[in-house]
């Protein structure tokens, strides 16, 4: 009987290391996502991303890079008109699937997508552990139309979160595997546009996690409902630009 032909990667060490990487991950990668962490830590960046995205992306045909198992890619999918995704991960992409969702294996760097195939095009958590990122953002916003909105989502230096990450130790994502067995690369605010490519400008942008150094931290009694509420106040505010997770939203001209 003949099998059936696996989507494949163009060769590059990086790249399967971090495959290999997120195949390991995804196992436990819903273990505190989508209401199963009473502190809400999670949820609360889901939300903050989403309702981000929602502003440029309802009623548009939006691709999500970098996927995963699905969260929320499942929650684009109720008000894009279309709703699909790409990951590095066949192991995290299984999930996706068993959702029903439209997805497929690629990578950040080599979009498998005809230039100005999206309305929108967004990545969260994903950008910070790609080599190329430069090209990663480019590609993104060449599968955008004119006039479409491209959101990438950094990691923050200049953040609570930047000095947990570089003071903590690394967390675990399985029982043999740390969080710094991937390439991490952060990047401030006020650096970001160097690796913007030409024909592009930024629209908007928003911080998720300013005022809370670690997830941990909400489990507290009174003080993870304080950091909820503070973190939804000052998401869009000045101090958006000291966010762990900064986003930016980039209009393609």
């Amino acid at each position: 009987m003949n099998e059936a032909p696996q989507e494949s990667l163009p060769h590059d060490d990086h790249l399967h290391a971090t495959r290999a990487y997120y195949d390991e991950f995804a196992a436990r990668y819903e273990d505190r996502r989508d209401g199963r962490d009473t502190s809400g830590y999670h949820d609360l960046v889901d939300d903050l991303e989403i309702d981000f995205l929602r502003r440029f992306g309802e009623g548009r045909d939006v691709l999500e890079v970098g996927c995963g198992t699905g969260l929320l890619l499942r929650r684009i999918a109720d008000f894009a008109r279309t709703a699909r995704g790409v990951d590095l991960s066949p192991g995290m992409l299984e999930k996706a699937r068993a959702r029903g969702l439209d997805v497929k294996v690629g990578s950040a760097t080599d979009l498998p997508f005809p230039d100005a195939s999206f309305d929108v095009a967004c990545a969260f958590k994903v950008l910070p552990h790609v080599r190329e990122l430069e090209r990663a953002i480019a590609e993104m916003v060449r599968v955008v139309r004119p006039g479409g909105t491209i959101l990438a989502e950094l990691y923050n230096p200049v953040s609570l979160r930047g000095l947990v990450k570089r003071f903590l130790p690394a967390g675990a994502i399985s029982a043999r595997t740390k969080e710094d067995a991937v390439y991490t690369r952060f990047v401030s605010p006020w650096g970001a546009h160097r690796l913007f490519p030409p024909g592009v400008r930024v629209r908007a942008s928003r911080g998720v996690r300013i005022v809370t150094p670690a997830a941990a931290i909400m489990r507290v009694p009174l003080v993870g409902g304080a950091l909820i509420q503070a973190e939804r106040a000052l998401c869009d505010s000045p101090l958006r630009h000291l966010g762990g997770f900064w986003i930016v939203a980039l209009e393609k001209l």
